[in-house]
């Protein structure tokens, strides 16, 4: 299995929970970063398809979870994921990327309280 692979599940929950995010926190952030313009209102129209972005972002995520902490012996000899320090090192991406996707997901409950 090539690196590429075995990244693509927990690039694909980001991209997912970015497009869960993009219309609560979206308008905000572009708001701080001091860009304006009635088209920010148009992100808004995503809101429907919220639910699928968030049922991507859990099932990209437990497929990654799945990938990541898999026993050693389902790994081929030589494959990076039967390297220990691979190992440690994707997990620990793994759990930073899943709380950033949280905080995407989650941006409709929390944001209000900072605007």
């Amino acid at each position: 299995m090539s690196i590429k692979e075995s990244n693509l599940p927990v690039i694909g929950g980001i991209v997912a929970a970015i497009g869960a995010g993009v219309c609560c926190a979206g308008p905000f952030v572009l708001l701080l970063l001091g860009v304006s313009g009635s088209w920010i209102g148009h992100l808004t129209m995503l809101e429907p398809y919220r639910p699928i972005f968030i049922l991507l972002v859990l099932t990209s995520f437990g497929f990654a979870g799945w990938k990541v902490y898999r026993p050693i012996d389902m790994c081929a000899p030589g494959t990076v994921c039967a390297v220990p320090l691979v190992r440690k090192r994707r997990q620990v991406i793994f759990w930073l990327s899943a709380l950033t996707a949280l905080m995407l997901v989650t941006s409709n409950y929390w944001i209000v309280w900072f605007a």
